[in-house]
């Protein structure tokens, strides 16, 4: 699954955001005696940026056995304002995003004014993530090879995937070895009793909450569990909880593919394309320069060869935003004339990559949370097996993408050493106030079947449509996504009707 982090890159505002699914009931523990410790604590905030404060919160690192240890949780928040209606807890997805970074250097970006003034915006690192107790795997270098490393055989080979499987044992190895006991502890049913922690602790009788890509998957599994405590929920660039993973990627990269021909049919008539004559035809060229870049041995100014997954992990990265087309046309140019460097500062950004190394974990905690959250281990899938589905689902841009992204996590995931967590077997959230899915009708990473999917599941869902392209709605400039999204925040108004933005 592709994620969504929330990349960087220069002069490109990228922002991706993720998702999984998941299968067997799980009750919702209630504080009892062994939680006290947990649900009694202060938290104590301190400013860490302008507007902005800061505090580390203890949950339990298993919430079956709360002697078992704890973790610790990194937030923060936009200082209440005057007046303030209370909390809105944000997750912008991933799995792997940070909540925390999102609500420090963005919120003020995505949220409207009128919620600004109105509402403390929070932010979290979810368990495994960044700043909070986190999954740690491979060094830089190492992390390089097993993302950007030649390989000895060529893509969607057999060989290749024997070279793949045993790179996937020692990046799960090193997993195990440098997170411990928390790498079974980072699935998103626990995130979800984190998420009613929080709440508790921010004084809220509900949650209100914003979750965007994978962040819906959070709020899903809050709203099973937690039905009574469900104040207003907005699931934005929404998943299907219970499509398992092999559908859940093929679906997906069929998303990318439906993005990328939207991409060039706007590229073919602007006049100024790297492809010619019909879609079909330009898609045909794409398809050879995919097949073609192994061969060509474009370098990085860091010594990396861009390949076919890696051009492939580019294109899809710049396909989460419209805002991107442009900057994707001229790095088809630079390929052209031998510089790939648009291409790498693409897929970098996707990994949380810097001049200096990698910014982040996303990588890692993203393979970890599929890992515990979906069926990889338990499917009958192989690599081989879910590749040729991919690319028949996906022959564009999909199939290549996946080689990186489905292959890696369906290699690592079935040699995991932690079992799946449990989880719902529905998600109805029976007695939930109303709760706004909002899908978006060429959403790559999140197809828009999986917003109508998951509004129709919930029994209080109500369905939000923006017709448009890129990954997730509110946000991104359009008006009737605002006022929807606002006004249901600060007064609880629901849509009748679809308002189909």
């Amino acid at each position: 699954m592709s994620p969504a982090r929330t990349p960087r890159l220069v002069a490109v505002a990228l922002a991706i955001l993720v998702v999984a699914t998941g299968c067997v009931s799980a009750p919702a523990p209630t504080p009892g005696p062994t939680l006290d410790g947990f649900f009694d604590q202060e938290i104590t905030w301190e400013t860490c940026g302008t507007g902005v404060e800061c505090a580390t919160v203890r949950a339990p690192m298993d919430w079956d056995d709360a002697s078992a240890g704890e973790v610790e949780l990194a937030v923060s928040r936009t200082t209440p304002p005057e007046g303030s209606q209370g909390s809105i807890l944000v997750n912008p997805g991933g799995p792997g995003a940070s909540g925390y970074d999102f609500v420090r250097e963005s919120i003020s970006y995505v949220a409207s004014a009128d919620l600004l003034d109105s509402f403390s915006f929070v932010g979290w690192d979810p368990r495994g993530v960044g700043r909070s107790s986190a999954v740690s795997c491979l060094d830089a270098e190492a992390t390089d090879d097993l993302l950007f490393g030649e390989w000895d055989n060529a893509y969607d080979t057999d060989a290749w995937i024997d070279e793949l499987e045993a790179a996937e044992s020692d990046f799960v190895a090193a997993c195990e070895q440098n997170t411990g006991e928390l790498l079974g502890h980072v699935d998103s049913v626990s995130t979800a009793h984190d998420m009613d922690l929080l709440r508790a602790l921010l004084g809220e009788e509900k949650l209100n909450y914003l979750g965007y890509s994978y962040g819906t998957y959070f709020g899903a599994l809050y709203a099973e569990l937690f039905p009574d405590r469900v104040g207003r929920l907005v699931l934005d660039g929404a998943l299907d909880p219970t499509v398992d993973a092999i559908d859940w990627f093929s679906v997906q990269m069929a998303g990318f593919d439906s993005a990328m021909n939207a991409y060039l049919a706007a590229c073919l008539e602007s006049g100024a394309c790297p492809f010619t004559g019909s879609v079909g035809d330009a898609g045909e060229q794409f398809t050879q320069l995919l097949d073609s870049i192994d061969d060509r041995g474009l370098e990085s100014d860091d010594g990396r060869t861009l390949d076919s997954a890696t051009l492939g992990f580019a294109v899809a990265a710049a396909l989460y935003s419209q805002r991107n087309w442009l900057t994707l046309s001229q790095m088809f140019f630079e390929i052209d004339a031998g510089d790939a460097s648009t291409a790498f500062a693409f897929a970098d950004s996707y990994y949380g990559r810097g001049d200096d190394g990698y910014e982040s974990n996303s990588f890692e905690a993203y393979t970890a949370t599929l890992c515990l959250d979906d069926n990889f281990q338990t499917d009958d899938y192989t690599v081989r097996e879910g590749l040729d589905r991919i690319a028949d689902a996906a022959p564009l841009v999909g199939g290549y993408f996946a080689f990186d992204d489905y292959g890696h996590v369906e290699a690592a995931c079935t040699q995991w050493p932690y079992p799946p967590a449990q989880k719902p077997v529905e998600f109805d959230a029976a007695g939930a106030a109303p709760i706004l899915v909002i899908g978006t009708t060429n959403d790559p990473a999140t197809p828009y079947a999986w917003a109508q999917s998951l509004a129709e599941q919930l029994e209080s869902g109500v369905l939000v449509t923006f017709n448009g392209e890129g990954h997730t709605a509110y946000g991104n400039g359009n008006r009737c996504i605002q006022s929807t999204v606002d006004d249901y925040f600060l007064s609880g108004t629901v849509p009748e009707v679809d308002p189909d933005c």
